[in-house]
Order: structure tokens, then sequence, then C-alpha cells
């Protein structure tokens, strides 16, 4: 979970990721934001998101994404 939050406050250093859960529907996060965290997410935990994950609720909180991350990698 620290690697992930290192990504997201290298993004916006300003927003408590650990307690913030509407980061795209409060609109922290936008698309080009989601693009970085995708690609960060694919180098740092060796797992692609593919479009069919890429939906608001997997990314409007730090918890969700990495539930998201845990459940591409055992599906590994």
């Amino acid at each position: 979970m620290e690697e992930l939050l290192d990504i997201l406050k290298d993004l916006h250093p300003d927003v408590d990721f650990e307690k913030e859960e509407h980061l795209v529907d409060d609109k922290i996060l936008d698309s080009f934001d989601i693009i970085s965290v995708i690609s960060e997410i694919a180098e740092q935990f060796d797992v692609v998101i593919s479009a069919e994950y890429i939906l608001p609720e997997h990314f409007n909180s730090a918890k969700a994404l990495y539930a998201l991350i845990k459940q591409l990698e055992d599906e590994d």
C-alpha cells in the first residue's frame, strides 16, 4: 500500500490519499492522472489494468485501487 500511496502523492502531494474516498467524483484525479497511475502501477506492481477495470469505483480511493491491484495480482 505504501508504494501506491507514494505514486498518488507524487501526483498530488496536498491530498490525504489515506482518507479521501471520492478522488474521481470530486475531480481530484483527472483522466491524465489516471493514465499516469496506471502506468506507474504496471511498473511497480507488474500488473496491467485493462480498460474493463478503468471505472470510477476503482479509482475513487487508494483502498479501492489497492484492492484492484491485489485482485489482478491474484489472477496472474
